[in-house]
């Protein structure tokens, strides 16, 4: 499960990117209850999503040449300069090469052998989000792809994540670890987009699911902050219930109001 012991591949950061960080904050405020705190005028007005003082997320503002706006997900790494080295070996790309980020670490975003972008953490000062499993925090992960066994390979070789096959409504749902984590340390999973009838038409990306008190009161106030309902609030035996949506720039993202939300 996802956790703030942070270990080499396990996801340690999530950003947003968007053309409004004043509406996007508005928006994300009033269904999670996050603060916007700019990071200072050092941080080319990249900023954290706090909840109650604690980091939950981050965000900045892009450009329409930076791509769509997006959520992406961030996976800790001892070398930043090694996994982006490892990530092109195993037929992915560097979209932004290693770089400091003053004394809070060192990044870069890649993107995967299908294309999909995520990016990497080497920790400094700032060893990663303050808060997860909460309600208004992360929770979960799914990566969406066209082949799920290429990407099982390609994240295995360049953050050396593991996969887990579990029995799923009669079915295998194939779940991401850390190295060396074992089962219960998974934190995500990856899907087949031509399985799922919402994601189908979609490119393929990284999912983040945010964790809430109660997913039909978080839907309608979605709705009336102006986002979108990609699907509505749905029951997954001993998972929770779900529901997926977008902000009202486009970024997509799910809550769930997990079963066993203190597990």
């Amino acid at each position: 499960m996802l956790t703030t012991r942070y270990v080499t591949g396990a996801p340690n950061w999530v950003d947003l990117g968007t053309p409004d960080l004043d509406g996007a904050g508005a928006f994300y405020g009033g269904l999670f209850g996050w603060r916007f705190r700019p990071g200072g005028p050092e941080t080319g007005g990249y900023g954290f999503f706090q909840l109650d003082g604690r980091t939950a997320a981050a965000g900045m503002q892009t450009s329409e040449e930076q791509g769509p706006p997006s959520w992406t997900v961030y996976f800790q790494t001892p070398d930043a300069d090694a996994t982006a080295q490892a990530a092109e070996e195993a037929h992915g790309s560097v979209l932004m090469q290693p770089m400091d980020v003053l004394d809070q670490g060192r990044m870069a975003r890649l993107a995967d052998k299908s294309g999909v972008p995520f990016g990497i953490w080497q920790p400094g000062a700032n060893q990663g989000l303050d808060v997860v499993h909460e309600p208004g925090s992360l929770r979960w992960l799914e990566l969406y792809t066209t082949d799920v066994p290429a990407a099982a390979g390609f994240y295995n070789a360049a953050l050396g994540l593991e996969t887990f096959a579990l029995d799923f409504y009669g079915g295998s749902y194939t779940t991401f670890s850390p190295g060396g984590q074992g089962e219960d340390a998974m934190f995500g999973g990856v899907v087949d987009k031509a399985d799922d009838p919402v994601e189908a038409q979609a490119p393929s990306y990284w999912l983040p699911y945010f964790e809430v008190a109660d997913t039909d009161a978080a839907v309608e106030k979605a709705r009336e902050g102006g986002g979108t309902v990609r699907m509505p609030s749905t029951d997954l035996p001993d998972v929770g219930r779900i529901a997926k949506l977008a902000d009202p720039y486009g970024a997509r993202f799910a809550v769930i109001r997990s079963a066993q939300r203190g597990s």
